[in-house]
């Protein structure tokens, strides 16, 4: 497991999608790793929270979130040597930093703060609430998915975070992805051609 909280420096394009539980992130996080042939980051706390569920009985708790954290890293920075020039992440750092504000009555423990704040991406893929709602053992708030999404959208604007928000079908949501990531991807290439003409 990672003994810090900081990405691993990698020469890819890295993608988050971010928002509120039940909006097909999970769903457009698979569909794009098989879009451009890559790997995909899952949400570490699904696991973690499930087994947890499982034998306690027991939803999450404050004390959780750090090691739901050192999780996602460990997740994010193995497989990121897996991925193929883009990496697609399930989440973040900073939605777990959402949720512990959301959950726990502003509290963030200053080691999360940290590196949910200083760890990069090159895009977020905001996903609105026009899904249906699923229940299962974790998710809760149903009736609070508008506050949540509003709390979501201002943590990309509060830390100018460079998104866009995915409304509409699946195959409206993804044709959108896809379009926003090709433009990244063509700007890193143009840049790296540049680069390599400069080079003696």
């Amino acid at each position: 497991m990672e003994k810090t909280l900081k990405q691993q420096s990698a020469n890819l394009v890295k993608v988050v999608l971010f928002g509120p539980e039940s909006t097909g992130k999970t769903t457009l996080s698979e569909l794009l790793a098989r879009h451009y042939n890559t790997v995909w980051v899952p949400e570490y706390a699904r696991e973690y929270l499930q087994k947890k569920w499982n034998n306690e009985r027991k939803t999450c708790e404050q004390k959780d979130l750090l090691p739901i954290a050192y999780g996602q890293v460990h997740l994010e920075n193995t497989l990121a040597k897996k991925a193929d020039k883009v990496l697609i992440c399930d989440t973040d750092l900073l939605e777990t930093k959402v949720y512990s504000e959301a959950y726990y009555g502003g509290y963030v423990d200053q080691t999360l703060n940290q590196a949910a704040l200083s760890n990069q991406y090159d895009l977020y893929l905001l996903t609105y609430i026009d899904t249906p709602w699923e229940a299962d053992d974790l998710r809760d708030r149903p009736e609070q998915r508008e506050e949540m999404f509003a709390a979501f959208k201002s943590a990309l604007d509060h830390n100018n975070k460079n998104y866009i928000v995915l409304k509409g079908s699946v195959k409206d949501r993804l044709t959108k992805a896809v379009n926003a990531i090709d433009i990244i991807l063509r700007k890193r290439s143009n840049l790296d051609q540049y680069s390599s003409r400069l080079k003696p």
